[in-house]
């Protein structure tokens, strides 16, 4: 069960996100139907510490095995979408993918599980102000570079 919990008018989510690099560019995916990239991750489960989400939602997404090699970020993120206010607690962890051929991978990839509106691209972190990256407390994140951070991230006001 996910730790997703409805709350008076807010939805309390906790979030788990990979960050995976490779030659200047970052992991993303994004859902075709909107205007937004996100972190590769879901929804942390009962009793699932959340750097077992991030293996697990992209073995479940991407069909791969990854090793956490890093600890980034926690974000609380205020945000609202689809007329719910979200109050999120997001675990960003560094990670690499443990396959040699797998660490290659350089073109958009397609969701496995059958959700064809979801691909995974890789963003130019040269460039990375130019994509709508959201949490956007991420972009600062990988800006400054200086990790662990706690960083507060509110859409709302």
């Amino acid at each position: 069960m996910d730790l997703t919990i409805d709350v008076e008018n807010y939805k309390l989510n906790v979030r788990a996100a990979g960050i995976i690099t490779h030659n200047g560019k970052m992991l993303v995916h994004r859902n075709i139907n909107s205007d937004h990239y996100a972190l590769i991750g879901g929804r942390v489960e009962i009793g699932e510490d959340s750097a077992t989400t991030v293996k697990r939602e992209i073995k479940e997404e991407l069909g791969k095995e990854i090793e956490i090699t890093g600890y980034i970020a926690t974000i609380e993120n205020f945000f609202e979408m689809k007329e719910s206010k979200y109050h999120e607690i997001m675990f960003i962890h560094k990670v690499e993918f443990t396959d040699e051929d797998d660490k290659k991978i350089e073109c958009t990839m397609k969701n496995i599980e059958g959700k064809d509106y979801l691909q995974y691209e890789w963003l130019d972190l040269k460039q990375i102000d130019e994509y709508p990256l959201l949490p956007t407390a991420v972009k600062d994140i990988l800006k400054e570079n200086k990790f662990p951070v706690h960083k507060i991230n509110n859409d709302l006001k």
